[in-house]
């Protein structure tokens, strides 16, 4: 008995060590709570608990840096898969609900109205000072209006629609958001931090000299500081009824069920005690606080198939194993495919071919996977060609996790252009409404998409696509719709859409204020000089260089040709139209009501002869936010420098009295090479 309590111990610290620090995952979520519950049923009945067994001790992490003890330990909250129990722990006391954040914890710390430090949970003890990554990782405000010492615990997450972007750019592919985030911690680079897309969300707020003892009025207040902070809901009767009621209702917004869908990955909920004086008389068991909150987890309903194929998806260099099965229900889908992630999750689950009896959950009632090999059947295969483009492959593995995965050694690939595509058809490119990144991927593992072009042509495709997982009717023939209308583009959007180095918006509209379209690719490919339009404001020879090198390289000259033949350009007049913005910079944050979004608004000042720029500086005449007394980064800036802050209306009522006037264009016809 106690070589299986040793045995259960290792297997969950080893696989605990890779999951809290970004290597590659060792146990599902699934397996590790089986095997969690196990070791403790055997503790309580043996009586034989280890100094390093689980139960007792919180999985520290091994991000490089100064380590530091926590003012207040960082302990975990006891679990339970049942309502009953989370009523009985309520005591019929008004008890909160929120998300079980499933990213890496991090305690932050104010002292006199500024950011001190940030430090990682760690052993719930001691962790890991990462301050100087706090300015990549959104929602650590540098400051608030409180003077006081203040510490907060809250979740580092990245969003599944984030994630996702991630793992279709990246060399190397990640099994889930929290390994992602986890991984984003030990980089040393801020920028690579910073565009892995983190955010910080107070879930507890440890220690305020304010006497608050409400935990719903803590959170109220963290929110008048600036936070945004974790979603809760209040359940005064905490019956098994009621609680059960607001379980339902979360869950659908975990499985996008409702019409809020939550956008970050969470594995569970945690209730907490409205009282937080009462929650702070409890005592410390192992490594829980018995009255600091209680943690729901839901059951993953597991289903067993059989496996039909393997299928090899490329996005950008890296090409993932896809498990292709026979149809099974889950959480009230239907399920047949489900990620593999990488060579390395292959070996580990003993994947084989068609007809391998595999077991299937949708972790956390989201994300297809599967958890285990039943029965294994025929030799695991690893394409030596690149579906896509049908070049050799090679396996490679990581330095840092020893993760292998499968790469197209075709540095032309089609589908390592994919982020290019995705900048193609955005709203600021040609603005293909409905098609995204991960939908083009499809197209191009089918071989219908090589270049921009080809997106023009796959009305030739929709017999295809109307049958296809994730297409129907309407959404193939809206679809469709889109690519016809896309095929009328400004030339300022199509030459951004174009992906062209150190060309972005501000560049494309400076460019064509000088030329039109057609004379600006003409003078870029028979000029001699690189610096040819270097004179022109805001563009230089570095970004005169690169366009001219891009316009003669002739594979560019060819994909656009192609493009051309497939759209009706126009190019509006870039000149301002009105004056009642003349000479003046504005700065636009937050959400706007009265325009369409920020651009249009934009569009509009500089139509008016105004500039509009990204930071407030001693320049800015105006910033424009409709929450005026909004603690942020900007509006404390611009009161700072005694700059005016207006909301929309205000912006209204004094720069528009003349009518934005509508633009003419003229299309722009015949070849330009």
């Amino acid at each position: 008995m106690n070589k299986e309590i040793q045995s259960l111990v290792d297997q969950l610290n080893a696989a605990s060590d890779a999951y809290y620090n970004g290597r590659d995952e060792q146990m599902t979520d699934y397996e590790w709570d089986a095997a969690f519950d196990k070791l403790k049923k055997l503790e309580e009945e043996t009586g034989i608990i280890l100094p390093d067994s689980p139960t007792q001790n919180v999985s520290a992490d091994n991000v490089a840096g100064k380590k530091e003890e926590h003012e207040f330990p960082a302990l975990s909250l006891a679990k339970t898969k049942k309502v009953e129990d989370l009523a009985k722990w309520a005591e019929n006391r008004p008890i909160w609900l929120s998300w079980k954040l499933d990213g890496l914890t991090l305690v932050v710390t104010y002292d006199n109205g500024k950011l001190t430090k940030v430090v990682t949970r760690g052993n719930g003890h001691i962790g890991t000072n990462i301050t100087h990554l706090s300015t990549a990782i959104d929602g650590i405000l540098q400051t608030i209006p409180y003077k006081g010492h203040l510490v907060i615990r809250g979740e580092a997450v990245i969003s599944y629609p984030d994630f996702e972007q991630f793992n279709m750019e990246a060399e190397e592919e990640y099994a889930n958001p929290r390994n992602l985030a986890s991984g984003s911690l030990t980089l040393k680079d801020i920028n690579e931090v910073k565009a892995r897309h983190l955010r910080w969300i107070p879930f507890t707020l440890v220690y305020t000299e304010e006497e608050i003892n409400s935990w719903g009025g803590r959170m109220e207040w963290l929110e008048q500081q600036g936070f945004r902070v974790i979603d809760r809901e209040l359940i005064e009767q905490p019956t098994v009824n009621n609680i059960e009621a607001v379980i339902h209702h979360w869950t659908e917004r975990v499985t996008g069920v409702s019409s809020s869908p939550f956008p970050y990955p969470v594995d569970g909920l945690v209730i907490s005690y409205d009282d937080t004086a009462y929650a702070a008389t409890g005592s410390v068991t192992g490594h829980h606080a018995t009255r600091a909150g209680y943690a729901f987890k839901w059951q993953d309903e597991s289903a067993e198939t059989e496996l039909d194929y393997i299928e090899w998806s490329c996005a950008a260099s890296t090409i993932s194993p896809v498990a292709v099965f026979r149809p099974v229900d889950l959480e009230g889908t239907t399920v047949k495919r489900a990620s593999l992630c990488n060579i390395s999750e292959c070996e580990r689950l003993g994947i084989g071919d068609k007809g391998t009896k595999i077991a299937v959950i949708k972790a956390n009632k989201i994300i297809p996977k599967v958890i285990n090999v039943i029965e294994s059947v025929g030799t695991f295969h690893i394409p030596e060609t690149c579906p896509v483009c049908h070049s050799a492959t090679e396996v490679s593995e990581s330095e840092i996790s020893g993760t292998r995965t499968l790469h197209c050694t075709n540095t032309h690939c089609p589908a390592k252009q994919l982020k290019k595509f995705g900048r193609f058809v955005s709203k600021e490119g040609v603005n293909i409404d409905g098609l995204s990144e991960q939908t083009v991927q499809k197209f191009i593992n089918l071989g219908w998409v090589r270049e921009y072009a080809d997106l023009f042509h796959l009305t030739e495709h929709a017999t295809e696509l109307r049958t296809m997982e994730g297409f129907g009717n309407k959404s193939v023939t809206k679809l469709l719709a889109a690519i016809e209308k896309a095929r009328n583009v400004e030339a300022r959007r199509l030459l951004f859409a174009l992906n062209i180095p150190l060309v972005g918006q501000d560049v494309c509209n400076r460019l064509l204020s000088a030329y039109p379209l057609e004379e600006l690719i003409k003078t870029a490919t028979e000029s001699a000089a690189e610096d040819v339009f270097s004179t022109i404001a805001g563009i230089g020879p570095e970004k005169s260089a690169s366009f001219v090198r891009w316009m003669k390289d002739t594979d560019n000259q060819s994909m656009l040709q192609h493009l051309l033949v497939e759209l009706n350009v126009s190019q509006p007049s870039s000149a301002p139209t009105g004056d009642s913005c003349q000479g003046l910079t504005f700065v636009v944050t937050g959400d706007v009501h009265h325009y369409k979004n920020r651009n249009e608004l934009k569009a509009y000042i500089e139509s008016q002869g105004g500039k509009v720029t990204g930071s407030v500086s001693k320049s800015t005449n105006y910033l424009i936010n409709n929450d005026v007394e909004s603690t942020s980064g900007k509006n404390q800036k611009a009161k700072e420098l005694s700059i005016p802050i207006i909301s929309e209306d205000e912006f209204i009522a004094r720069f528009t009295q003349v009518t934005a006037p509508e633009t003419s264009s003229q299309p722009t016809e015949g070849s330009l090479f």
